[in-house]
């Protein structure tokens, strides 16, 4: 249920502000908690990254739709793009180019994703693409669940996907 998935969550993040701040987390998922405060440590990740991936993660569980493409690029910022935040940091590579370039390919491949699951996350009550670009397209909710892939959802379709291999030139 969303209420306990929105508690195993503020609970996971207590313990990971715990655990960064050098305090003992709770007993829950110690195995998680514990060699991360090492790895935190030996290569100064940033707990900020960790916690936009917990906000994305609560997000998901309350918020199913999109007003614009804004709003989807902003929780791709905090869906995608700290994975390869964190790598480059991991790596010893974080520097401003390539903390750019790893925004752009994460973006784009969130979005690539949301494209090739429409209809897995129809089924789990999400539409990942903006609703503005829906109604411009006239495409409904109903002929996504319908699966009706006539030329205004191939027209929106490419549209997404246009946008988001754009993001893998720039």
């Amino acid at each position: 249920p969303a209420a306990q998935r929105l508690a195993d969550l503020a609970g996971y993040e207590a313990d990971l502000l715990a655990t960064a701040a050098g305090r003992t987390p709770s007993a829950r998922w110690r195995e998680v908690f514990d060699p991360l405060g090492l790895t935190l440590r030996e290569h100064a990740l940033p707990v900020s990254l960790l916690s936009d991936l917990l906000s994305a993660f609560r997000q998901d569980v309350v918020q199913h739709r999109y007003a614009d493409r804004a709003e989807l690029l902003d929780y791709c910022r905090r869906s995608a793009n700290p994975v390869g935040r964190l790598l480059l940091q991991l790596f010893g590579h974080a520097t401003e180019p390539n903390l750019r370039d790893s925004d752009a390919i994460c973006t784009s491949l969130q979005l690539l994703n949301f494209c090739q699951d429409v209809a897995l996350d129809w089924r789990m009550g999400r539409i990942y693409f903006p609703r503005d670009e829906l109604l411009a397209a006239g495409v409904t909710e109903a002929q996504i669940a319908q699966g009706v892939a006539d030329d205004r959802w191939r027209r929106l379709f490419e549209q997404q996907l246009d946008r988001a291999l754009l993001l893998l030139r720039t």
